[in-house]
């Protein structure tokens, strides 16, 4: 009866252990992806319609800057432009022409 009872008690330690491992595990994996410089940082979103978005994101190093500017639906995600930003980390914001609709 006591090596069960003891058997049950590591157990239960072992559950109370658990979610501090996870935690730990998970701040591990963030503190290595948080330090690369390049990840994906978006920029601006614009609302066109209730389930479509223009969406400017930067990726890539620091030394190979890119900004994407794309064009996001519920079904799919288009690239409208790419601007290079190694040249001119102050680049403007890319203005992109979207086709008229036709509605006002």
């Amino acid at each position: 009866m006591t090596q069960t009872l003891v058997l049950v008690a590591v157990f239960v330690f072992l559950l109370a252990l658990l979610p501090m491992g996870v935690k730990w595990l998970k701040q591990r994996a963030i503190g290595s992806v948080a330090g690369a410089s390049s990840a994906a940082k978006i920029v601006s979103v614009l609302a066109v319609g209730p389930q479509q978005r223009v969406v400017t994101v930067e990726q890539g190093p620091d030394h190979a800057r890119v900004r994407l500017t794309l064009g996001v639906t519920a079904q799919s995600i288009t690239l409208l432009h790419t601007a290079d930003l190694t040249e001119d980390p102050q680049a403007s914001p890319v203005v992109v022409a979207l086709p008229d609709s036709g509605r006002v």
